[in-house]
């Protein structure tokens, strides 16, 4: 195991050789214990093995409702992200709501961004650009990371990545009520109900911005966002919205969506962020966020 001060406990070489084609990159990937708010929490380091030292580091949140999820049910897709991006990219696990409800996780994915800087050195970036970014509940982590970081006076965020993100405790959104039980999407709706009950247990919760950013009435002073949406996903409109408001509030905000994904598979939302058209929207917004706006 790790020590607490986050020192590798396994490094491996993944070389990515694939029959008949070109070997993508080689990268090192490293398990470690990172310090959350309250325990420490497993995570993944996944960098190119080779090159000069990174000049930002991507914090990954996973998918799971909030109740559910880990770093192998998302390994794939921080993997390709890392060779898309060629950045390094620490996937973080987060307390569980059914091990402690909200603010747990929020706390965690604080916690993760601050301890980030302090280790950029172990981590192998130089400590120039942090991005926060996850999927579905790991997206509401991400965005609400950028909000609590803006409160507190940091970690400086160089950019937000919101992939498929759950952001509405509500479910209220047109796109949740008219596709909850459209074909391949029947028991989507009633996963997020069960994680926003896990997770906001108490009702006044579901009002407070970090647990429904969607709800907050300030916006201003974020860092620049991406918001990938798909087609027939009933989380779909609630990202679209997020992204309005947060353009309206002066913030940078490239929001795209994706094609129609089987979400009968739990993997669906980590397959299509995969894809080469999502992996090349990430790449390209990030070797833009240091060009003027």
């Amino acid at each position: 195991m790790a020590s607490n001060n986050g020192q590798p406990s396994k490094i491996m070489v993944d070389h990515g050789r694939i029959s008949g084609q070109i070997s993508p990159p080689a990268l090192l990937v490293r398990e470690l214990d990172v310090p959350g708010a309250q325990q420490n929490l497993a995570a993944r380091l996944v960098a190119p093995a080779a090159g000069p030292i990174a000049t930002g580091l991507i914090v990954f949140f996973h998918q799971g409702g909030f109740i559910a999820g880990s770093l192998d049910e998302s390994d794939e897709f921080v993997r390709a992200l890392a060779r898309r991006t060629g950045l390094p990219v620490l996937a973080s696990t987060y307390t569980l709501a059914g091990r402690r409800p909200f603010p747990a996780a929020v706390e965690d994915a604080y916690a993760v961004l601050r301890w980030c800087v302090q280790q950029n050195t172990l981590l192998g970036w130089n400590g120039s650009r942090l991005i926060t970014a996850g999927i579905e509940a790991g997206g509401n982590l991400a965005a609400v990371s950028a909000l609590v970081a803006r409160d507190r006076g940091g970690p400086a965020l160089a950019a937000q990545m919101l992939i498929m993100p759950m952001l509405d405790p509500g479910l209220s959104s047109g796109s949740m009520r008219a596709l909850k039980t459209g074909p391949g999407v029947a028991g989507v709706a009633d996963f997020c109900a069960a994680g926003y009950r896990g997770y906001l247990p108490r009702a006044a919760d579901r009002m407070h911005p970090y647990a429904s950013p969607l709800q907050s009435s300030r916006l201003k002073g974020l860092p620049p966002a991406l918001i990938l949406s798909a087609e027939d996903d009933p989380l779909r409109d609630e990202a679209e919205q997020y992204g309005a408001r947060l353009i309206a509030s002066g913030t940078r905000t490239l929001v795209r969506r994706l094609p129609a994904l089987p979400l009968q598979d739990g993997a669906a939302r980590c397959k299509c962020a995969q894809e080469a058209s999502a992996l090349d929207e990430i790449a390209g917004f990030i070797s833009e966020l240091e060009l003027p706006f």
